[in-house]
């Protein structure tokens, strides 16, 4: 809260920090983009944040879009179920049109939910329309219990597509799962009905029933009002609310959910305790899913979906599907873990997802070459590496509660400097700016940064990248810039700037291997004179100017490529072709030009950066 109350801002300005920051830890979003769009004021309709989720297609899969629509309390929360009920049946209203009058961006908003309804896949629960309730303080159990009527009401106007959840301080803090912190609440205990057998003291192996394991995300659910959390001790989400959706599993669940553990391998919770209650009942104490993400949010839809939609009418095939859906199962295993055992846990989590294919960019959190830089990073260069989300705002809550713990004023993420270095070192600025996928471990640009052979990756090099990810910001590159050629550009950027430096080397017969580059740049950091690294930084950016100018005989509008791909800026930037070869020509020369022209002058800027990068 201390960044949210920086400055004393306005109390409108103090509510829509907070409904950001909130939001956007929550759904761990660096970038925003144009898709965060605040409605909050006087006629907002209710809504006072709304964000689309954009899904991602590939071969095999297709997941859906997700809009977030968001009623904000700062300085606590609701009380009592009535100020959950009111408030969302206010939202639920201007989503469906009643009559009232409405600011432009909550009119705006509601136009474009209701046209994303009218096309909505909700047949597989692909598209879906979230009401996120965010509060400074947890929601009480009376108004959690409001949710399910909120809920209720939200599906009977807008079908299976809807859905409602809370969000507050405590569960972002509950999200940190960095250090070992003491719990804000009492330790979560989850009934859990399933046939188990013992398999030494701190091992369950068995089965449980399919509408006994969705009993038990309900009552998860119920407890904490995230089921997203059940799957922190994983690789954020990595398959769960936004992750692909596995189409035969689906297919199995809905036609024949009795075969479904012949054919589904089943899933591992790491629990602190498990205790018996009964022959076929147990209490899980902390539980979490570190395998099965994919398995256990595919249930969760089909069988919400199937058993919460109302009605009091008969439905012969929904009860044909019930009585099938009683002989399925899963297999499971429960792993006792202790009170630290996070060791443990981090190696069943690794070893239990192997044969799964890497898609999240949190599955760093599991490279002990990350932890190990981030050591190396605080010692060496005195710079917080964040390598799981939320760590560096867990880390200066407790500088300022621990005086004497090491004060860091820099931080950096592990994943964006992974991003700087494959679009500069790698030459990949158009995959960088438009998708994560090539970067998460497992990924082609992942694999060749981290698991090269010749000099391998570290320290010095993440450095490296911060470097150049500072003077982007120096020069206010970024969505918000004042000036358009650098609202999209900041992946190209380091792109030109690698580009200029490694010509300056092979211009003074150097080596310019990526672990040469590293040093230089190093080098020009560490000298004196900032002279040398201000030029090349400075160079950069005049490029960047340049080939973003309408009307500039090399500019990007007259790119060949930029005319046959529609004229779109932000989907061209996005080419994994950017600045390659004969695919943008214009750029190629720009960069050539200025190779040159960074000779002129004496002494030269490239007589500078080659002398102090020596």
């Amino acid at each position: 809260m201390e960044d949210v109350r920086a400055g004393e801002p306005s109390p409108a300005e103090l509510g829509r920090r907070f409904a950001r920051k909130l939001f956007t830890q929550w759904r761990d979003i660096t970038d925003p983009s144009d898709d965060l769009v605040f409605c909050d004021g006087p006629a907002d309709g209710g809504i006072d944040l709304a964000y689309l989720e954009r899904g991602e297609t590939d071969n095999e899969n297709v997941s859906g879009d997700t809009w977030y629509i968001v009623q904000s309390k700062l300085g606590g929360s609701p009380s009592g179920s009535n100020t959950i009920l009111r408030d969302g049946q206010k939202v639920i209203d201007t989503l469906a049109a009643v009559p009232k009058p409405l600011n432009q961006d909550a009119a705006g908003i509601a136009g474009i939910i209701r046209q994303f309804l009218a096309k909505a896949d909700v047949t597989e629960g692909r598209d879906r329309l979230i009401l996120v309730f965010a509060t400074e303080l947890p929601l009480t159990e009376s108004a959690r219990r409001a949710l399910d009527d909120v809920r209720a009401i939200g599906r009977d106007h807008f079908g299976s597509a809807f859905d409602v959840e809370s969000v507050s301080i405590e569960t972002i803090y509950l999200n940190q799962s960095e250090e070992a912190l003491t719990p804000l609440s009492p330790p979560i205990q989850v009934p859990l009905e399933a046939t188990m057998a013992n398999s030494g003291k701190d091992l369950m192996v068995g089965s449980i029933p399919l509408l006994k394991l969705y009993d038990f995300l309900k009552a998860y659910r119920g407890q904490t009002g995230d089921l997203d959390q059940l799957y922190e001790k994983n690789v954020r989400r990595f398959l769960g609310g936004r992750g692909k959706v596995n189409k035969g599993m689906q297919a199995t669940l809905i036609a024949d959910p009795a075969q479904f553990g012949l054919y589904n391998n089943g899933i591992t919770i790491v629990v602190r305790n498990f205790a018996p209650v009964s022959h076929s009942a147990y209490v899980l104490t902390e539980p979490y899913i570190v395998n099965g993400c994919q398995t256990t949010r595919t249930l969760w839809e089909i069988f919400r979906q199937k058993l919460e939609s109302g009605g009091k009418g008969a439905d012969p095939k929904l009860d044909a599907w019930v009585n099938k859906a009683k002989d399925g199962v899963v297999i499971a295993k429960v792993v006792r873990v202790g009170n630290f055992g996070e060791h443990l846990l981090q190696n069943i989590t690794r070893y239990t997802n192997s044969q799964n294919a890497v898609k999240d960019k949190d599955f760093i959190t599991l490279d002990e070459g990350f932890h190990r830089w981030k050591h190396e990073m605080a010692s060496r260069y005195d710079v917080f590496l964040e390598v799981q989300r939320g760590g560096w705002d867990s880390q200066k809550a407790l500088q300022k509660q621990s005086p004497q713990t090491h004060q860091f004023s820099e931080s950096a993420n592990a994943f964006d400097l992974l991003k700087v270095y494959g679009a500069g070192w790698l030459r990949e600025a158009g995959r960088a700016f438009g998708s994560n996928r090539s970067f998460v471990p497992g990924g082609p640009v992942y694999r060749q940064i981290v698991e090269r052979i010749d000099v391998p990756f570290g320290v010095d090099d993440l450095f490296a990248a911060y470097q150049v990810q500072k003077a982007a910001d120096q020069y206010e590159f970024g969505r918000g810039s004042r000036k358009t050629s650098r609202r999209q550009t900041r992946y190209l950027f380091y792109m030109v700037v690698i580009d200029l430096l490694r010509d300056v080397l092979v211009r003074a017969n150097r080596p310019s291997s990526l672990s040469d580059l590293t040093q230089a740049l190093l080098k020009l950091y560490q000298a004196e004179d900032k002279e040398a690294i201000r030029g090349l930084f400075e160079a950069s950016v005049g490029v960047v100017d340049e080939y973003l100018t309408p009307g500039e005989e090399d500019s990007v509008f007259a790119e060949p490529a930029f005319k046959e791909r529609s004229s779109d800026l932000g989907g061209f930037l996005k080419w994994e072709h950017l600045g390659k070869g004969e695919f943008t020509p214009n750029f190629v020369n720009l960069l050539a030009i200025n190779k040159r022209t960074m000779g002129r002058g004496r002494p030269s800027p490239r007589d500078l950066i080659t002398a102090a990068s020596g």
